[in-house]
């Protein structure tokens, strides 16, 4: 049985109470647009959890929008769906309803709460410029954050988890050469996002294609450095520079934005919550896209 998730918190949490309770063999990295883009091929025995839906897996799990660009499951299907603030919180209520006296799943309870504040972007400003615990953790495996590739890590992060305090976890040398790597680079990450961004009326912009080695950072640091605006557009190439990723989202300290970025990304094959989500975009049609984007941004204010 093969385990299809996100590299992120929220996957890597799924992944810790998911091969807990099935037997899974191995675990497959993926973006949410290959699930929608059918680029990935999925199996009848697959488990598929911080992803969209997809009629080949036999079972579920997610807490995203469900839009025009996804499957839509049918009733009675084996999983979980809601709107919730992570899919491991979904996972967690799924086995503990059949486990409710299960210790191994009881003792994950902090890490389900961690999982479900940073999925949300529930976070406070030191949670930003000084992270600790499962937040500093979620950060080493955020594909944005600029640490290159991490199967390899998130696979045993899978494992630590399981047995492991998030102190013993941190103190491991593989996990620590990321967190010195993300304070090293700090400084330089926030010069660059101060070049590199601009404010439009309600939308700060950051476009990074024109850099080739990118510093690593927290990539809700730009909030913190504009204030004023309520919602963000970063912009960067694909893998191999043959599509263009736009990511959206809403700022963390001020609230105000109208925009339902989940069903704004599905309009261009993408997805994600109310409050932020990605579209992977063709090159020639990216800078119209783009605009579009935009415009709906400023529009709703």
């Amino acid at each position: 049985m093969r385990l299809v998730t996100r590299g992120d918190l929220d996957g890597l949490t799924s992944a810790v109470i998911i091969t807990m309770k099935e037997p899974i063999d191995d675990i497959l990295l993926v973006h949410p647009q290959e699930i929608t883009d059918r680029t990935v091929e999925i199996r009848p025995d697959d488990v598929l959890a911080n992803l969209p839906y997809d009629a080949r897996c036999g079972l579920w799990f997610d807490h995203h929008l469900l839009t025009e660009s996804n499957q839509r499951p049918p009733e009675g299907f084996r999983g979980r769906h809601r709107i919730a603030h992570s899919a491991a919180r979904l996972v967690y209520e799924y086995y503990l309803e059949k486990s409710p006296d299960d210790p191994a799943l009881l003792r994950l309870d902090r890490l389900i709460d961690e999982t479900d504040r940073l999925d949300a972007a529930l976070l406070t400003p030191d949670d930003v410029e000084r992270p600790r615990d499962y937040i500093l953790l979620g950060y080493t495996i955020d594909g944005r954050t600029g640490l290159g590739s991490f199967d390899d890590y998130f696979k045993t992060l899978v494992e630590w988890l399981k047995t492991m305090s998030i102190t013993e976890v941190l103190a491991q040398p593989m996990v620590r050469a990321r967190i010195e790597k993300i304070r090293n680079d700090q400084t330089e990450f926030k010069d660059l996002l101060t070049r590199k961004s601009f404010l439009l009326k309600n939308v700060v912009v950051t476009d990074l294609r024109e850099i080739e080695r990118l510093p690593a950072g927290n990539r809700f640091l730009v909030y913190s450095l504009f204030p004023d605006a309520n919602v963000s557009l970063r912009v960067h190439w694909g893998p191999r520079h043959d599509s263009v990723v736009a990511a959206v989202g809403h700022s963390i300290f001020n609230r105000t934005c109208n925009t339902s970025v989940g069903e704004l990304m599905s309009r261009f094959g993408g997805g994600g919550h109310r409050g932020a989500g990605t579209c992977i975009l063709p090159v020639d049609r990216a800078a119209d896209a783009i605009d579009e984007i935009l415009f709906e941004l400023q529009a709703n204010g």
